[in-house]
């Protein structure tokens, strides 16, 4: 049996002097230059000093909101922000639990923002009544929104009032 073969076998010794006779290898490797990546700066702020409450910007047309998150939760956080989701989240919870499917026995409200009816939530998508993420679109952007202008001011009423 052959014995097989090892690394010494492919290998060459090395030339003791460089070889010359290649113009090819004499020649030099260019280098690429790195062009410079430009910097963005913003304009100098006028803006009014901050409040010590949280704003609330009316979210952009409902064709940009997209739900990435992966839960009704992170999704309605991506939509309100954080200030406001500290809000949002108390109140659906004690209307609904987040629960999708969620549906009062008494008035028939139905799923997450516990619309009544809840075939309002139409407007927002056709699978308005198992999509949570279509629900939380349509309780943000056509029912707080509007009505409350903000999760912050719909909890208040909810807390005065005891509905929203």
């Amino acid at each position: 049996m052959a014995s097989a073969p090892t690394l010494a076998t492919y290998h060459r010794a090395a030339p003791s002097a460089p070889v010359t006779d290649d113009v090819e290898a004499a020649r030099p490797i260019p280098v690429p230059t790195p062009t410079p990546t430009p910097t963005y700066s913003p304009p100098p702020s006028s803006a009014p000093a901050q409040t010590p409450y949280p704003s609330y910007t009316p979210l952009p047309p409902r064709q940009t909101a997209v739900a990435v998150s992966g839960s009704p939760r992170g999704y309605a956080e991506s939509l309100v922000g954080p200030a406001q989701f500290a809000c949002l989240d108390p109140l659906w919870d004690r209307e609904s639990g987040w629960n999708a499917y969620a549906q009062n026995p008494s008035s028939g409200a139905y799923g997450i923002p516990q619309a009544l009816p809840g075939s309002k939530m139409a407007s927002a998508g056709p699978d308005w009544a198992t999509n949570p993420d279509t629900q939380v679109r349509w309780g943000v952007l056509d029912y707080i929104d509007p009505v409350y202008g903000s999760p912050c001011a719909a909890l208040a009423h909810e807390n005065a009032v005891g509905w929203y």
